[in-house]
């Protein structure tokens, strides 16, 4: 396992929240050109220097030509609770290693509210850098809040495969992901709601019923 947990300074306009070290996830930039725009400076000022948008519906291309020292890669899937193929953790992978192999790299892996699809690439990155799976969700959900991984088993299951594993490490890891679940439960019908409403009214912030206040 390469990288620690760890929680930087919370981003005044980006909607973005730090895993590790090497590795940032959250969600979309504004539509707002002016306000995407702040938001992209915002996240070079960071230090990132790779975005892995997970959006089938949008990209931000256009935004991030404007900061020459990012790699936008868009690779995006729906999010419809759909099963998600070996060979999408194996792109997102692919790019992860490559981006991450220059010295002081960054990578954010966003999706649109940054709840499902960015937080599920990023379990795939910490997975592929030798991240044991349930410390990956710890960092991601200690980091954000919000982060409900729904695709998380998929990436668990594309994981073993590569490594090999055995009917026995499968059963065992698996189960210890269900029990994470279980400790860890997330209404994810009154994220996405609270996510949406804060989009509509341009907030960077947003909060559960819990009162805590998290990103949008």
């Amino acid at each position: 396992m390469d990288g620690t947990p760890e929680t930087g300074d919370r981003l005044q306009w980006a909607d973005a929240d730090t895993v590790t070290d090497f590795l940032l996830v959250g969600g979309d930039l504004a539509t707002d050109e002016v306000r995407a725009l702040a938001q992209a400076d915002e996240l070079t000022a960071a230090g990132v220097t790779h975005v892995l948008d997970a959006r089938a519906e949008a990209a931000d291309g256009d935004v991030w030509e404007a900061f020459p020292g990012v790699t936008y890669h868009w690779d995006g899937i729906e999010d419809a609770g759909q099963p998600v193929g070996r060979a999408w953790f194996d792109a997102v992978a692919t790019f992860a290693r490559t981006a991450l192999a220059a010295p002081g790299a960054r990578l954010l892996t966003h999706c649109h509210l940054g709840v499902n699809r960015g937080p599920s690439a990023a379990y795939a990155v910490l997975l592929d850098r030798g991240w044991d799976p349930v410390d990956a969700l710890d960092a991601i959900r200690g980091a954000r809040p919000v982060a409900a991984v729904a695709y998380a088993d998929d990436a668990l299951d594309w994981h073993l495969a590569r490594r090999g594993a055995g009917w026995f490490e499968r059963r065992r890891t698996r189960a210890r992901v269900e029990e994470w679940r279980r400790d860890h439960p997330l209404d994810v019908p009154e994220v996405l709601q609270a996510g949406l409403a804060a989009r509509h009214a341009g907030e960077r912030g947003w909060s559960l019923g819990t009162g805590v206040a998290v990103g949008a």
